[in-house]
């Protein structure tokens, strides 16, 4: 009798496609890895956004992770319901988000919130408005080291900044914020070159504000590519989240970290358009496309090649469609594992090959209380 592989479900029947699964066996050996490599669990600030669940939140509280890393306001508020007493909002808060910040520390006052900031206007909304609520937020300088998404070049302006948070009252000048996102590499050693060259700046900067005779505060970095090397050689807290779920899209550009795949999507096969096409239940809607094609990595589908994705459709050219029953069931690893979570309204947690219980995937959302 052939064993089911680690990700079968034996009451597949149960659960409706297109769905993601989780396994939380090995989303534990993945918050351990991570404990490990970083050699340090107080260097790890894991971001939320990867799986946007509670559940998971508090797996990471039970292995000794305090500090949290988030991107709206709904994962800060999910980390804090969750008992977090560490979170950063990796975003600069614009527009309403400012006040909804300043509810959320006066909401969760066992938890301490940080943001970003790159700019003295919004530096100066934030500090007005804590001012006037009476509080205090603790504030990053959002530095740019090459991605060109935001932040500032770290050096005389991201120094103004910082000194001008040290001086205000009602923010607080927490440290220096640097994502590099745009670094990997496969190669250990030529990654370890990249970093060096990318962050050069940056110990400059820190240097430049401790010569003041001021804390230069926490220095935030880091993808899930540099994450290993960042931990392993300098002071720095890494944020990296992709680690916790995996994909398949992260191994093609980090060198060899030996995660586990813990999320799945399912699909079943909805027709034989020709008879060497299938089409399966994951389009758009429930797989992250961003990235060309293989957006899913099907098992035992090595040979397949996907043809035509649309919303609710995926087909597929292989050899025979006939030997692909209309029903079956197709397992597959996202590329993306991050925005995929996100396409769905809840997961399916499997414990031992059983599908036993679904988990809302509560952070999807864009406001849950505040």
């Amino acid at each position: 009798m052939r064993m089911p592989d680690w990700y079968e479900v034996s009451n597949i029947n149960d659960v409706p496609s297109p769905s993601i699964l989780v396994y939380p066996e090995r989303i534990d050996f993945n918050l351990q890895m991570m404990i490990d490599q970083a050699g340090d669990v107080r260097k790890l600030r894991p971001h939320v956004k990867t799986h946007k669940l509670p559940q998971v939140v508090r797996m990471k509280l039970s292995h000794g992770i305090t500090k949290f890393k988030t991107t709206t306001i709904a994962e800060a508020e999910m980390v804090a319901m969750e008992g977090g007493t560490d979170v950063m909002l990796a975003y600069q808060p614009v527009g309403p988000n400012v006040s909804r910040l300043i509810k959320l520390i006066q909401t969760y006052p066992q938890t301490r919130f940080s943001a970003l900031v790159d700019c003295v206007d919004c530096l100066e909304t934030i500090a007005t408005a804590a001012v006037a609520a009476r509080t205090s937020v603790p504030l990053f300088v959002d530095l740019n080291v090459g991605m060109d998404r935001t932040g500032i070049e770290p050096g005389n302006e991201a120094f103004d900044l910082f000194m001008r948070i040290a001086s205000l009252d009602g923010v607080e000048a927490a440290g220096l914020h640097a994502y590099d996102g745009h670094v990997h590499d496969a190669d250990a050693n030529a990654l370890e070159a990249k970093i060096q060259r990318t962050f050069a700046p940056v110990w400059r900067l820190k240097e430049t504000i401790e010569s003041t005779g001021i804390s230069a505060g926490i220095i935030v970095v880091s993808g899930t590519p540099t994450s290993l090397e960042m931990a392993r050689h300098h002071d720095v807290e890494v944020g990296a989240g992709t680690t916790v779920l995996w994909d398949t899209g992260q191994p093609k550009i980090c060198p060899e970290m030996n995660f586990q795949n813990a999320a799945v999507l399912i699909s079943r096969v909805i027709s034989h358009p020709t008879p060497d096409r299938i089409c399966v239940d994951l389009g758009h809607k429930a797989v992250a496309s961003e990235f060309d094609h293989p957006r899913v990595t099907f098992f035992g589908l090595d040979a397949a090649s996907a043809v035509m994705h649309s919303e609710e459709h995926l087909v597929l050219a292989v050899d025979d469609a006939k030997t692909f029953p209309v029903g079956t069931v197709l397992y597959g690893l996202p590329r993306h594992v991050c925005p995929t979570m996100a396409l769905h309204q809840h997961a399916w947690c499997v414990r031992k090959g059983r599908a036993c219980e679904t988990w809302p995937i509560t952070a999807r959302a864009r406001c849950l209380t505040i």
